[in-house]
């Protein structure tokens, strides 16, 4: 193996673990927090299934609306995480 090969096997192998330990960082410092993104300001497609994509929220603060923010920091936000946010919209449609 030459020096060109091996240059781009090590390149190669790093840009590999990179990518693999990326999104284990970045999920394992982020959550979820419904209700506190602004109008336009979410993260992808809300609760309701209206939309799948980030930056089509109409109002403020919706609660089916999200955006990932720093983990344990969705409540002093005054938000709600997925388990508890999905309750309140399922009791929500019930109700209408």
């Amino acid at each position: 193996m030459d020096n060109k090969q091996r240059i781009a096997t090590a390149a190669l192998a790093v840009a590999l673990t990179s990518i693999a330990t990326v999104p284990a960082a970045h999920a394992g410092g982020k959550e979820k927090c419904y209700g506190v993104a602004l109008a336009g300001q979410n993260d992808c497609g809300n609760l309701a299934g209206t939309h799948s994509c980030a930056g089509q929220s109409k109002v403020d603060n919706d609660p089916g609306e999200w955006k990932l923010v720093a983990k344990g920091t969705c409540k002093d936000m005054g938000g709600l995480l997925k388990a508890e946010a999905k309750k309140h919209y399922q009791e929500a449609q019930q109700k209408s």
